[in-house]
Parts: structure tokens; C-alpha cells; sequence
């Protein structure tokens, strides 16, 4: 994105090794970026760690205060491609997961964005199924938070098993086409008249999505020389990580079984990080040391990465 608004050159982000025309931050003239509205203006962009750890990762960073903890934490920002940082003893590393758009409702049979009418959180009590939907409107498809809630639950009463197979004689599971699928609202419930279904397709989706996240934090913490206990704090950044359920994401495996008091869901940190960014020059020396600093690991490439991500497909 950087590089788009910036007018530089692109095409090597797509080829190995994913080298960015520049990696420093730069100061540009709003007039040369069309932005009109000021002209004469400036514009500051942040560092980029990496091709695809760009300057808002770097935001994130310096609005959490994760570079400046003497923590073992880890701090990530959850999207179609999810940035994570671990820091330990002064050392960061960091790395891009390609999560994909599944978190954001993107190839979910009735997957949707977030928005009126749709299903963020979902219990199931005594086989009956509760939901909780966007504004209180009736239920016309799943957003990010929740299908992770929606895979859980049915893990949690064995609706699916460990490897997200859907069991045939559990309650509510029907088959639904060629897959097997459950139910969430029959069509007499929902506000487009349609029944609204989870397949198997649905929760492999999530399964890669989590796999890829959770392979990301456990490599950078075995780069750290870090175990599970010593994760002082684990920060969930971001939009969609302040909706997330915790309880869900530890039972599904995305995220490490640590005690609920370590996490924190911190809302839009990158945000925070770039109104700093805006009014300190501090802060922009603080995020091209940071930039500097920081150890970039290619997951693609580690000898580790097809074995940790196997064993990440399984659920909790």
C-alpha cells in the first residue's frame, strides 16, 4: 500500500524474495501523492520492516510499546495477512502470516462482513443454538468473530474433531449437498429467507487461517529462545481482535493456552501509533530505530514451517 500511494515501483513485491523499492521512512510532498486538500503540506510515511511488514506494523509497535517492554510478549495484528512481533531481552523478531480473508468473511459459504445482521457470537447450550447477531437484526450471514466462535462451539461438543470433520450422528449436523454442514439458523429465522449453514469447507477455511497465525508465533518465539510460560503479556491488536473471544481462539489453537490475564486486546494500535507518528519527530527517530532493530523471519523458508504448520492445522 505504501508503495502504491507512494508511486513506487511494485512488481517485485509479488517475486521472491519480496524486496521493497524503499525501506527507509520517507517525507513527501502532499502535492507529488495528490493529495490537494494541502498541498503544500508534507506527508510522512514510516519505515517498512520487510515486504510485507510495512509501516503499519511499525505503528503498532510504537503504539503498544511493545519495542520498548522488557517483557516477553508478543503483539499482533490480525488480517488477511497478520503481522506478529515477539520481543524478548531487548531482541525483537518478527514476521507476516498469510492468514487470508476468512477473519473478514471472505470465502465462507454465508460469510459476510461485519455489519447489521451479522452473527458475531454463538453459543450451544444443551444442543440448542444461540446466537448474537450485529444491531439485534435477524441473522442474514457470519462475520469474522463468528465463524472463530462458531468452529469452537462445535469443537467444544464434539459437533467436529480435532482434525474439523464434522461428526454424522452429532445433534445438529446434517448433510447439507455433498458436505456435511450444521445449521446455524433455520430459513424461517433469518432476515433473507435462506437457511444460514456452516460446511466443512467453512471450518478448513478457519483451520488454515489460525494454522498460519499460530506457526508465525510459535517460530518466533522458538527464534526468541522463548516457551509458553514465559509470554508475559500476548497483545491482540486491530479491529477485528478487539471482537475476538479469547476463550474461542485458545480452544480452537490460534493462540498459545495461556491463563486469560495475559492477553490484551488494545483496539487500533497502529492507529495510535501514527497519530504519534503525525505530531513527534521522537517518535518517527523511535520507528526507524525500531525498523532498524528489529530481526525480520521468513516463514516460507524456515526449516520448521511445514511441520509446526501441520501440527497447527489440528484443532485444540
Amino acid at each position: 500500500m505504501q508503495h502504491l500511494f507512494a508511486r513506487l515501483p511494485a512488481e517485485q513485491l509479488a517475486l521472491a524474495p519480496y524486496v521493497a523499492a524503499a525501506s527507509e521512512p520517507l517525507s513527501l510532498r502532499a502535492s507529488d501523492v495528490g493529495l490537494s486538500i494541502a498541498p503544500a503540506a508534507y506527508v510522512y510515511m514510516p519505515p517498512n520492516i520487510a515486504g510485507y511488514v510495512g509501516g503499519d506494523h511499525v505503528a503498532m509497535a510504537l503504539g503498544t510499546g511493545a519495542w520498548e517492554s522488557d517483557k516477553t510478549l508478543v503483539a499482533l495484528d490480525i488480517g488477511t495477512n497478520t503481522e506478529v512481533t515477539v520481543a524478548r531481552g531487548g531482541a525483537m523478531w518478527c514476521c507476516s502470516c498469510a492468514s487470508g480473508p476468512a477473519f473478514e468473511g471472505a470465502h465462507i459459504q454465508d460469510g459476510m462482513r461485519a455489519a447489521p445482521g451479522a452473527i458475531e457470537k454463538v453459543q450451544i447450550v444443551d444442543g440448542k443454538v444461540h446466537l448474537k447477531t450485529i444491531d439485534g437484526e435477524p441473522p442474514v450471514g457470519i462475520c469474522g468473530s463468528g465463524i472463530m466462535d462458531i468452529v469452537s462451539e462445535l469443537f467444544r461438543v464434539g459437533a467436529i474433531d480435532r482434525k474439523g470433520a464434522f461428526q454424522a450422528t452429532a445433534p445438529g449436523v446434517s448433510r447439507h449437498g455433498e458436505m456435511l454442514g450444521f445449521t446455524l439458523a433455520p430459513d424461517g429465522e433469518t432476515g433473507h429467507g435462506r437457511p444460514i449453514v456452516v460446511t466443512r469447507k467453512d471450518v478448513n477455511e478457519i483451520q488454515l487461517a489460525k494454522a498460519a497465525i499460530r506457526t508465525g508465533v510459535e517460530i518466533l518465539l522458538q527464534e526468541a529462545g522463548a516457551a509458553h510460560e514465559d509470554i508475559d503479556e500476548f497483545i491482540v491488536a486491530g479491529a477485528f481482535g478487539t471482537y475476538l473471544d479469547l476463550e474461542s481462539t485458545r480452544r480452537v489453537g490460534m493462540f498459545p493456552p495461556l491463563p486469560l490475564d495475559r492477553f490484551s486486546q488494545v483496539g487500533n494500535a497502529a492507529g495510535t501509533g501514527a497519530r504519534q507518528l503525525l505530531v513527534s519527530r521522537a517518535r518517527r527517530a523511535a520507528a526507524a530505530r525500531l525498523a532498524d532493530k528489529i530481526n525480520y523471519v521468513e516463514l516460507t523458508i524456515h526449516p520448521d514451517f511445514s511441520k509446526k504448520y501441520m501440527k497447527a492445522l489440528y484443532l485444540a
